[in-house]
């Protein structure tokens, strides 16, 4: 259907389970979605913008749909900063609305998000680079069940080693936060933290209280054939976790 409306080069807001796509003339030029925080809170939660900077614009440009030209205009965000981060919270917003959903997708013409338009992007680029991540996300640590429950940090075994970036995330996992509450705590892209939670369980550094999910009987993941000869502590909890799912 997105594809269909791109080539209609219509206008107007695609509504889905998991979030919402604003098309401007068959090309996409915002999303947003509960599961990913918005470009509000990527500016303000680490202190780019102050809240009321943002509170201001919105008061101001938001009736007239243009948001970002006001940030840029009134010099509290470079224009080459907005678009980055746009287009970030934009690619974000995209992943979770084109999720695989049993409700229905409507389109509704001439919707436009107070928001404005920044750099529009096609809709075939925004599929690609969704699968591309759906892929990625697979491809890092097969199990979904940590994309959603909330996750509980593990120690670190002797001599394994974190970023600090990694550092700040495990330091939410407290087991009562979902991946996608410690996105809008930390004011991050929501795919990001996936990627990075499901790179700590891969590590055997986070976990879900409710533990692994089961695999059916005898699957092995494909991942475990991959292991070298001279395995790291973590690649063993890795192994040891996918022999436990078979059980």
């Amino acid at each position: 259907m997105l594809l269909r409306l791109a080539e209609e080069r219509a206008t107007g807001a695609l509504l889905r389970d998991h979030g919402t796509l604003y098309l401007s003339e068959g090309r996409i030029v915002h999303a947003e979605s509960p599961a990913a925080p918005g470009v509000d809170v990527l500016l303000t939660a680490g202190g780019r913008l102050p809240r009321t900077g943002w509170q201001e614009a919105v008061d101001k440009a938001g009736a007239r749909g243009a948001v970002g030209r006001y940030l840029v205009d009134s010099g509290r965000v470079g224009g080459g900063e907005l678009e980055i981060c746009h287009l970030g919270a934009m690619f974000d917003a995209a992943f979770f609305a084109l999720a695989p959903a049993s409700g229905p997708t409507r389109f509704r013409y001439g919707v436009a998000h107070w928001f404005g338009t920044v750099r529009p992007v096609s809709a075939a680029a925004v599929e690609r680079e969704t699968l591309r991540r759906r892929e990625l996300l697979d491809a890092v640590w097969p199990y979904e069940a940590v994309d959603s429950a909330p996750v509980v940090a593990r120690p670190p075994a002797p001599g394994q080693t974190v970023t600090r970036r990694q550092r700040d995330l495990l330091a939410m996992a407290d087991g009562t936060r979902s991946p996608a509450a410690i996105a809008w705590t930390l004011g991050r892209p929501a795919f990001h933290t996936l990627l990075d939670v499901r790179r700590l369980a891969a590590a055997g550094l986070v976990d879900t209280p409710q533990g692994p999910p089961q695999e059916p009987a005898g699957a092995v993941p494909p991942w475990v054939a991959a292991i070298s000869d001279d395995p790291d502590i973590a690649q063993l909890r890795r192994l040891r976790d996918a022999l436990e799912a078979t059980l």
